[in-house]
């Protein structure tokens, strides 16, 4: 089955104790006009707050927030035709076709007079701002203004991946909810929802892969993050004894993966990330025991900061993948390129 955006997805798994906070705010009339939710991407913090967002409109009956598709609530938020609710995140560039790198002042501001207006059907008015993190200087001063004087019967819910970027006096007026990663079985439930014609050993693999985020599991699924993955392990297994060829090797084999920059720096990274910090911790296996003896810890804290750079670099200002991978494979060895 294909996964549904957030506005329509009925399914939430791991989060019980934040569903329960916003439950109990419901029944104990204590609601919070703002709500922080936030972790890491793809946990479901957006489903939860459409969860939520579902739960007030409907008026808040019920001994839980989920909600049958088949409930003219949700099937209204789903379509987005429900005059009660608001959703902000960022656009799109009408020029580039691509996504802002901002949440405009300009849709920040509407919120304001959404939140102002007396609800059309008597209960709630909910806005959401999805990925409050990308609101720049001017769209987090417009946001603060709302959070000073919040209208009655309004709620705003700031999703959020990384809290540190808000402006602390955003953050202390909220609500925070903080969700963690996923557990492995839920993991392997949410999989085998979503993708039951994966192998089990696919699944085992993806859930290892993901650490705790649904959202990147079914990312690597469907751009073949496992051959990707396999990849990767194969250039880290052959350290230092790589020759000059491989970084272009890497290249042609993800020359036809759109998002194969993005899936190999990213499981780069990560697997550097990891066996630093099962070093420190005395937790490393025996090929992290060997990647860490070729060089010492601070090399390799460097290493992943450059490689951090880099991906960065060319996602923003739109340089050459192949170049980058090629270069990816050199900082691996020592070379520049």
């Amino acid at each position: 089955m294909s996964v549904p955006e957030p506005r329509a997805n009925p399914l939430l798994l791991g989060h019980e104790a934040a569903e329960r906070a916003m439950l109990d705010a419901i029944r104990l009339r204590r609601m919070h006009h703002a709500w922080l939710i936030s972790g890491p991407e793809g946990i479901g913090k957006a489903t939860l707050a459409f969860r939520f967002a579902r739960r007030l409109l409907a008026g808040g009956e019920g001994d839980t927030l989920a909600m049958e598709p088949s409930h003219p609530v949700f099937r209204r938020v789903m379509a987005g035709g429900h005059a009660d609710i608001m959703t902000v995140e960022r656009a799109i560039d009408e020029k580039t076709k691509r996504l802002k790198r901002d949440i405009a002042v300009a849709d920040i501001r509407k919120i304001n007079g959404f939140m102002a207006l007396t609800p059309a059907e008597g209960g709630w008015r909910v806005a959401i701002v999805d990925g409050a993190e990308d609101m720049n200087a001017a769209s987090a001063n417009a946001l603060l203004k709302i959070l000073e004087e919040p209208p009655a019967r309004a709620v705003l819910i700031l999703v959020c991946s990384a809290p540190g970027r808000l402006l602390p006096t955003i953050r202390s007026r909220c609500r925070d909810l903080r969700l963690t990663a996923l557990p492995d079985p839920v993991m392997a439930r949410l999989l085998g929802e979503y993708r039951p014609d994966l192998s089990p050993d696919d699944r085992d693999r993806l859930v290892t892969l993901a650490e705790g985020s649904i959202g990147r599991a079914l990312s690597m699924a469907e751009d073949d993050g496992i051959a990707v993955a396999a990849l990767v392990d194969g250039l880290l297994a052959a350290l230092p004894d790589l020759p000059p060829s491989r970084g272009h090797e890497v290249a042609d084999a993800l020359g036809r993966n759109e998002n194969g920059f993005r899936l190999f720096t990213d499981q780069l990274i990560a697997g550097i990330s990891a066996m630093v910090r099962d070093t420190v911790r005395g937790r490393a296996d025996p090929e992290q025991q060997r990647l860490a003896a070729l060089r010492p810890l601070e090399a390799w804290a460097e290493l992943w900061q450059g490689l951090l750079r880099l991906q960065d670099e060319t996602e923003r200002f739109a340089l050459d993948k192949r170049q980058a991978l090629v270069s990816c494979v050199g900082m691996l060895t020592g070379r520049t390129t």
